[in-house]
């Protein structure tokens, strides 16, 4: 089982680059679109969001491998699956504005964006406390 459990760490690790970054590379994107050379940045984070959902869908499915043969579904595992769902729809409209952005609509403000970055911190920082102290 070990080697699940690294595959899933290096695998939520890049996930959570894309979580990080993308919302502020939209920043970037949208700036550089308004001044007309923005094509090398959005593919960029296109691509950056792109693979990173293959990562997210890993470290998902041997998350929940662990969660079930190891920790046989703890109550904290229940936590945990919850703000992961949490995040991944976070992730979810994180590229819907990428796909918007794809097409030159960026609707949402510089605030906005970095607001809605700072949201995904606060969930990582809450999974993270429920797999260190297992409250349940």
């Amino acid at each position: 089982m070990s080697w699940i459990l690294i595959i899933h760490i290096l695998c939520v690790m890049g996930w959570m680059t894309s979580i990080f970054a993308v919302p502020r590379a939209l920043i970037y994107w949208k700036r550089a679109a308004a001044g007309g050379d923005a094509t090398q940045l959005g593919e960029l984070t296109f691509r950056l969001y792109r693979f990173s959902a293959g990562l997210g869908v890993i470290a998902a499915l041997t998350g929940l491998w662990l969660a079930w043969s190891v920790w046989s579904f703890a109550p904290w595992t229940h936590a945990k699956i919850a703000l992961v769902a949490l995040l991944a729809a976070h992730y979810v409209y994180t590229g819907l504005m990428v796909g918007r952005a794809r097409r030159g609509e960026f609707r949402e403000s510089d605030l906005f964006l970095r607001l809605f970055n700072e949201i995904s911190v606060l969930g990582v920082i809450a999974i993270l406390w429920v797999v260190v102290v297992k409250p349940f």
